[in-house]
């Protein structure tokens, strides 16, 4: 007979259905897997071979056919282990096709029948909600992660015998239950551990209040990476829905087990990451940099620094929160909501402008260093803020409070200003920095003064249309930091202060 076993292939952020066939035939010995498999999907006909029969089952000495349908789509990961020999031991007849019917399984057999951590479990458990099953057979380190889903029956397997027992009803199992992670708090420093630098802090308040990207650049040592890393500090908690997001995506990209992500990512990748670890994808795809950091922050110290190419492909990300990558194995669209901070110098040096120190480049090398960030993509940095060396005397200054007033009061204002964008977009996680120019025309009222002035501004500094609208959105957030109803001419100001190093 032919035996069904149903998975799911992830593929990309999403996944797709997968039916195991089995078939067999008079014959020589042997497995022959089809249905467009990948090179860890062929070895699987071995490390099945050793766990059936190391889990003192029968392995049948005939011709084995194992179909893997839809054969249009590339299956990919040693996932696809547990149904292969499921479906060998319901052809066989140590298994009847009812006790398995129903269920998701997946898992990555070992020689020993053991069951190894697989990659997108997550995945695999989305997709067999939204395909209507109830169940899922995972192993027991996957468990977790699967947990994540409601309205899912989630089974921890250990080994291929246990869940053989419990198929065949004498030996069941109980549903695992969602364990909670411990939180590891990340040593990260806080807004009163930087030393002066208050437009710099003010400006990060502000990013983290509505999702802004910001540029710091000031000389080499003037704190721009401490400043950038408060911000950790200052992001909200994630939610259920965030926490099965972000841990999906480090999933796939193998960065994790059976571990759920609780904090905020922090990437910094370094400037010699090539363009297909920051955008994704590559023979296998998976996430890269920039959806790591969904729904966190990508941090990109000397900005500079990156290949030209590296800088270009983060346009796109920036501007729709997503990334979508085009390979010949097919198309896949990973999400891409992240908050870019970036660091620069000023000059090669480094200390052009700087009091203490003379610059030593000339104007075609600072000119050179300064075009390698093109206008396009500095157009989609919302704020440019200049930091400034602080005075040696003042970092062994014992006077200097250290009792997190700047950060308490920045979390409240951050409350407050996410509590306003809740109420004006009915929505708990969208912010002033993701609205699109047709939703700020309907949302944001700007007093006449305000106006005049954003047009005069515009008019001086050459304010694209893209410009013009971030100004209007920093300004907003500016708003509901100091609970203002309207956007006010005193926004508007402060709004372009960090808009006029970028014009």
């Amino acid at each position: 007979m032919v035996a069904h076993v149903f998975t799911v292939a992830p593929i990309g952020f999403e996944g797709a259905l997968v039916d195991v066939e089995s078939d067999i035939k008079r014959g020589l010995p042997a497995i022959q897997i089809v249905g467009l498999g990948t090179k860890s999907v062929e070895e699987a006909k071995e490390r099945v071979r050793s766990a059936v029969t190391n889990s003192l089952l029968d392995f049948p000495s005939r011709k084995i056919t194992i179909n893997l349908a839809p054969a249009e789509l590339v299956k990919d990961g040693a996932h696809y282990d547990l149904p292969i020999a499921l479906s060998i031991l319901i052809s066989s007849g140590q298994l009847r096709q009812s006790e398995v019917d129903g269920s998701i399984y997946a898992g990555e057999l070992s020689l020993d029948g053991r069951l190894r951590p697989i990659k997108g479990a997550i995945n695999i458990a989305e997709t067999a909600k939204k395909s209507g099953y109830k169940r899922i057979y995972v192993p027991v380190a996957n468990a977790s992660q699967a947990c994540l889903i409601d309205g899912l029956e989630v089974y921890g397997i250990k080994d291929l015998k246990e869940i053989f027992l419990h198929l065949k009803e004498e030996k069941i199992l109980q549903p695992a239950q969602e364990t909670a992670n411990k939180d590891v708090s990340k040593s990260v420093p806080y807004l009163d551990d930087v030393y002066g630098q208050e437009q710099a802090k003010r400006a990060l308040v502000i990013a983290a209040a509505g999702r802004h990207n910001i540029l710091l650049t000031g000389s080499p040592g003037a704190g721009k990476t401490m400043l950038a890393k408060t911000i950790v500090g200052l992001m909200p908690r994630l939610t259920i829905d965030e926490r099965i997001a972000v841990t999906k995506l480090h999933s796939l990209a193998g960065e994790i087990d059976g571990e759920i992500v609780t904090e905020r990512p922090f990437r910094s990748p370094h400037h010699t990451t090539s363009s297909v670890a920051i955008v994704g994808g590559g023979t296998r795809p998976k996430p890269g940099e920039i959806s790591l950091a969904h729904l966190g922050i990508l941090f990109m110290d000397e900005i500079p620094e990156y290949q030209r190419s590296v800088l270009e492909s983060l346009r796109q990300p920036l501007e729709d929160k997503e990334i979508s990558v085009s390979r010949a194995s097919g198309r896949m669209v990973y999400p891409a909501d992240f908050i870019l901070i970036a660091t620069m110098n000023p000059c090669p040096c480094g200390h052009l402008g700087d009091p203490r120190k003379e610059c030593s480049c000339t104007n075609s090398q600072i000119l050179s260093y300064q075009r390698r960030l093109s206008g396009p993509l500095l157009d989609r940095i919302d704020m440019v803020v200049n930091v400034s060396r602080v005075p040696n005397e003042i970092l062994l200054d014992t006077n200097i409070s250290s009792k997190k007033i700047q950060h308490i009061k920045a979390l409240k204002e951050l409350e407050q200003a996410r509590k306003a964008q809740a109420i004006r977009y009915n929505h708990s996680s969208k912010y002033n920095g993701l609205l699109k120019s047709s939703e700020v025309l309907r949302h944001f009222h700007l007093s006449p003064k305000s106006k005049d002035l954003l047009n005069k501004a515009g008019e001086r500094l050459g304010l694209s249309a893209r410009s013009y609208f971030k100004v209007i959105k920093v300004a907003r957030t500016i708003a509901d930091l100091e609970d203002e109803k309207d956007i006010n001419e005193k926004h508007i100001a402060e709004a372009l202060q960090y808009r006029t190093s970028n014009s």
